[in-house]
């Protein structure tokens, strides 16, 4: 029998919030060791981040550990990381790339039109005729899950995750996949919201059942929609400029939003004046909804003519423009009058 040295990932920590929680949230982190094949459990806390010993001796059937971090309120408990380790039980690593540089909750993320990569890196598998099965090939699992319309994936149970494909693998290497899109459930593919999740296990054999080497998901959130009020196609404006409102959906965890105008038609990569009270930036771990009322937006239209307003969100991916409308300004006041004499 031996120890194990674990190294803990930073996931969740309480400098920030998790991925359904905000910056300031408390939590407590554990790791969990279950022996084979006893079932024996022992449990330890932990810090966030760094190495230990394994709280028990590896038994010949073999232990798996579990990342555990439990948020203090509401009381949650979630499950971070699960591995298992053995004798002879090869090992497994996965990591899923985005264009979406995000860090902070360790839970790569992604919107519902952009690709991704996962790279799964086997090791330890023998080759050898004589060697034991669960020593010569692992199985890749993927599961996709709907967090449904207007969902956070908050309190979702994951065991009804549909799984998609089963394949083994038998070689040492680094197995990349590149997707164009997600496989998340939804008949508006612009607009699901879930998790894609690649999990790698081992074979079953006659000392431990099959156990997760690996797992990791990625959120999928949907792409934004916006719309514009109170202003309508080619109207003609004489004098003050109307009220409008400008409400946005689903914008992105990371974005920023804003209003601008520009002189004549509407065309695509203008950089116009960006409307006074229309810019907003997010910093958050789901997508937002939010309507601005806007006034007095006169100052940015300096001279008669056609002129167009368009609302726009930047995100990690790209500058998109989600509405506009062309209007005409006519400020000109015309007036006709005679002079006449009496003489």
């Amino acid at each position: 029998m031996k120890t194990q040295l674990i190294a803990l990932f930073a996931l969740f920590s309480c400098s920030y919030g998790t991925a359904f929680g905000q910056a300031g949230d408390i939590y407590t982190n554990f790791v969990r060791q279950v022996q084979f094949p006893t079932k024996v459990v022992h449990d330890v806390t932990t810090l966030p981040v760094g190495e230990m010993l394994s709280p028990l001796a590896i038994d010949p059937g073999g232990a798996r550990f579990e990342l555990w971090t439990v948020k203090s309120d509401p009381l949650t408990v979630y499950l971070l990381d699960s591995r298992y380790v053995g004798t002879y039980v090869p090992m497994a690593d996965i990591i899923i790339r985005t264009e979406d540089p995000y860090i902070y909750t360790g839970i790569p993320r992604t919107r519902a039109d952009r690709p991704f990569i996962v790279d799964i890196t086997t090791s330890g598998l023998r080759s050898e005729e004589d060697a034991p099965a669960a020593s010569k090939a692992v199985k890749l699992l993927r599961h996709v899950q709907s967090y449904g319309v207007g969902g956070t994936g908050e309190g979702i149970n994951r065991s009804q995750a549909i799984l998609l494909s089963q394949v083994s693998l038998v070689n040492n290497a680094v197995h990349r996949l590149s997707y164009a899109l997600n496989s998340v459930p939804g008949a508006d593919r612009s607009k699901v919201s879930g998790e894609e999740r690649f999990s790698v296990f081992s074979l079953e054999d006659y000392q431990a059942p099959a156990s997760q080497l690996a797992s990791m998901y990625m959120q999928v959130w949907p792409v934004a929609d916006g719309s514009i009020a109170g202003i309508s196609q080619n109207q003609t404006i004489r004098f003050t400029l109307p009220q409008i409102t400008l409400t946005f959906n689903d914008l992105y965890p990371d974005s920023r939003i804003y209003a601008q105008v520009y002189k004549g038609e509407a065309r695509l990569g203008v950089e116009g004046a960006v409307v006074p009270g229309s810019g907003r930036a997010f910093y958050e771990s789901v997508p937002q909804n939010i309507a601005l009322v806007i006034d007095n937006w006169d100052a940015v239209i300096d001279e008669d003519g056609p002129w167009t307003l368009e609302i726009l969100t930047a995100t990690p991916f790209d500058l998109d423009r989600l509405d506009h409308v062309t209007f005409n300004v006519d400020r000109t006041i015309d007036v006709n009058a005679s002079v006449t004499t009496i003489e």
